[in-house]
């Protein structure tokens, strides 16, 4: 049997290689590249769990007594030592690689078929499709096994990129592109606080490696190391980390992004916003919880300010997704709550609670995606088959609007066409709602149970009272947003011609759901409590609860609390019940029961947060932006210019002034020069060989001369003078006798 735990850099190098083999290979041929991601992601899922086996085998290699294995390569030099980037296996990694890429395989599979669908057009950037998210699932889960935060800010950005280029994959349509930029730009805010993070710690540490952060030496140095304002260099680092799992997974006031971002996809909203991206600001937060527990888990001022965002973030987008009629954005606005409640976990120091629900929630909220793609695919199918056979039956009805396919109000009735997507989205919304025994009631309610042994502990005025009030709230409001949405979608009649004729999916997106819906249903067992007396309660408990060892950060086993358990459920029961009886036979044309009670349109129009952005902070940037750009061509550019200006005309001036004394000086001289040269040494060539004997003869003499007086110049310059003196003196008395 191979050794799994150190084959752990496979899985995230499988969906790498197939992301450059299509986009440099395979691109053209749309089913080739498809099977090579659907058989990468499998092979990463192989591996994934055959690391799962050895680390729950017995003792010595797993269980209890499992010890980390980590694999790390030399990557940068740091002076006297060398950085390096490498990847582990802990309790949690192996956790985390049971969910991670077998989500991930089962929406590879179903994106088959929803990039293919039958009776409609084969998407034409299908290989560029499965380039994308194989990218983005080498960054997932290369985030889960890295060893250090370094490498897991990489891979964290590789997930931004591919969410940028996945959520504006349709980028034909505006509302696409600006959803992709309004996520990018969004999300960046909390990732340069993280990256500040990230140099804090190293600054402090010299490490960015977490076992070597962890080190109970490490963090009690960060405790008690004064860094900002009173507070200590953990709590600093740890808000700042905290700022970036805020952005990426999509918490107040950074929640904005991931609603339009339903733009993309659907398999896109399954992939983000269920099984990895929103989850890694969560798993960034566990990961790095003996930072934000340096001191203590109850003395901890940045874990109150991670229950608190929790608490609220879970209750507000809530309420928001009552009054949504995008089938895709309600569950947009409940991954934001549910995450909501992880985070609230984690505030509240119930780190195996908040993993709990990490991974029962990617099961069930993949599954609800990947219905609701279905039901849209359906939806464009009768929409298809209306338009074919009544030459544009929808304009029939009561909505002559442009056709929407993700619109609730369009759809009713669909339980009966759609069995295979109904049952399993029934049991998605179930367990969504927290009805027992599905899992997300095991995973939810140990929060809240979390939340009010602290209560009880505490007292009424504190925060796990308060976030069991507000957990205990959007428990309510869950429940009614999906049995809102089971009776728009499901019951009923069909409010239009599409929803009449609507068909079922292809076996290409059907059996993932029906995968996906059997661990919906089983999946809460790994973790009951263990005060139902059970043999395996508290498995993942038992698993990962001492995960923190070295960093001496242990947590206690949340017994049930059948208190808690019995308001939650009968406030699921009354949520679901006021859901299907205002929903379940709305006819078509009619509005929405709600918009008659007051708030309607405040939590339609989601708090008016997004306004309030608008007025804000994008009105101030777009006022300084033009601000900057009159500034820069007016003074900036006007200076700039003025001085080029004057430079030039300088220039111009002195170019000519130095051409014309300079220049043209030097060469017209050297001209004269020449002319004045030649006519005067033109003198000496007469045409006469007496004259040149005449030269030669003084040549002679000279030279003869020179020879004997010894090389002597002087006395050759005597001579010469005394030679001129007797020709010249010849020359007269010649000239004389004539």
């Amino acid at each position: 049997m191979p050794d799994f735990l150190h084959l752990v850099y496979l899985v995230p190098l499988f969906p790498l290689l197939a992301f450059a083999l299509i986009v440099f290979f395979t691109n053209p041929n749309k089913q080739l590249s498809s099977t090579i991601a659907i058989a990468a992601i499998g092979l990463s899922w192989l591996v994934s769990w055959g690391i799962l086996g050895q680390a729950l085998a017995p003792d010595p290699v797993g269980g209890k007594d499992f010890k980390p294995v980590s694999l790390a390569i030399p990557f940068l030099p740091t002076g006297a030592t060398t950085f390096s980037l490498g990847v582990m296996v802990d309790a949690l990694t192996a956790a985390m690689l049971f969910m991670v890429p077998f989500v991930c395989l089962m929406i590879f599979i179903y994106a088959r078929g929803y990039m293919n669908p039958p009776d409609l057009h084969t998407d034409p950037r299908y290989s560029r499709f499965f380039a994308y998210i194989s990218l983005f699932a080498c960054g997932m889960l290369a985030l889960v096994v890295a060893d250090n935060l370094l490498l897991l800010f990489i891979a964290w950005e590789i997930m931004g990129l591919c969410s940028y280029l996945l959520i504006g994959f349709w980028y034909e349509k505006p509302s696409a592109m600006n959803a992709a930029k309004k996520a990018f730009l969004t999300t960046r805010v909390g990732d340069v606080l993280l990256f500040l993070g990230m140099l804090l710690l190293y600054g402090q540490t010299g490490t960015l490696t977490f076992a070597d952060i962890f080190k109970a030496n490490v963090i009690e140095k960060l405790a008690h190391t004064e860094y900002l304002w009173g507070f200590s260099a953990a709590t600093v680092a740890a808000l700042l980390i905290f700022a970036g799992a805020i952005g990426k997974s999509a918490q107040f006031p950074l929640h904005v992004w991931l609603p339009d971002a339903m733009e993309g996809p659907t398999p896109v909203s399954a992939l983000i916003h269920a099984a990895t991206m929103v989850a890694a600001g969560v798993y960034l937060v566990a990961r790095t919880m003996p930072v934000f527990a340096a001191s203590g888990l109850e003395g901890s001022q940045a874990l109150l300010v991670v229950g608190a965002i929790g608490g609220f973030t879970a209750l507000f987008a809530s309420t928001i997704a009552v009054a949504q009629n995008d089938i895709k954005r309600v569950l947009a606005y409940s991954t934001i709550s549910q995450l909501g409640y992880m985070v609230m976990a984690l505030g509240l120091g119930g780190f195996v609670a908040a993993i709990f629900h990490l991974l029962t929630h990617a099961f069930f909220k993949a599954l609800l995606f990947l219905g609701s793609g279905s039901v849209i695919i359906g939806m464009e199918r009768g929409h298809h088959f209306a338009e074919a056979g009544h030459g544009g039956g929808h304009q029939a009805d009561a909505h002559p609007a442009p056709f929407d396919p993700n619109d609730m109000m369009n759809m009713g009735g669909l339980m009966s066409r759609m069995p295979h997507t109904f049952w399993t989205y029934l049991v998605g919304s179930l367990a969504l709602a927290g009805i027992i025994p599905l899992a997300g009631f095991w995973s939810k309610d140990e929060i809240l149970a979390h939340a009010f042994e602290g209560f009880m502990k505490e007292g009424v005025i504190s925060l796990p009272f308060v976030a069991w009030g507000l957990g205990t709230l959007a428990a309510f409001f869950t429940a009614f947003y999906m049995g809102r949405q089971l009776g728009l979608v499901f019951w009923g009649q069909p409010r239009h011609a599409a929803a009449d004729k609507a068909k079922e999916s292809p076996a290409t997106m059907t059996v993932p759901l029906m995968v996906l819906a059997v661990f919906t249903l089983v999946l809460g067992l790994i973790n009951l409590p263990p005060n139902l007396g059970l043999s395996f309660g508290g498995f993942l408990h038992d698993f990962i609860g001492e995960v923190f060892q070295a960093a001496h950060l242990e947590f206690e086993a949340t017994p049930f609390n059948f208190i808690v358990a019995g308001i939650s459920t009968a406030l699921a029961l009354a949520g679901l019940g006021a859901g299907w009886m205002l929903y379940r036979n709305l006819p078509a044309g009619a509005p929405d029961p709600l918009a008659k009670l007051p708030g309607y349109h405040f939590l339609k129009n989601k708090w008016y947060v997004d306004e309030f952005y608008n007025k804000t902070f994008v009105a101030l940037t777009y006022a300084l932006s033009t601000l900057s750009g009159r500034f820069d061509r007016a003074v900036i550019d006007g200076t700039v210019n003025t001085i080029g200006e004057a430079g030039r005309a300088m220039a111009m001036d002195l170019k000519d002034y130095f051409d014309t004394l300079v220049i043209e000086g030097a060469v017209n001289g050297a001209g004269r020069l020449s002319v004045g040269a030649g006519q005067y040494l033109r003198g000496i060539q007469t045409g006469r060989a007496q004259n040149y004997l005449l030269v030669v003869s003084l040549s002679v003499i000279v030279l003869g001369g020179y020879r004997l007086v010894g090389g002597s110049w002087e006395l050759m310059l005597f001579g010469l003078v005394v030679l001129s003196l007797v020709a010249f003196g010849a020359y007269v008395f010649s000239k004389a006798t004539r």
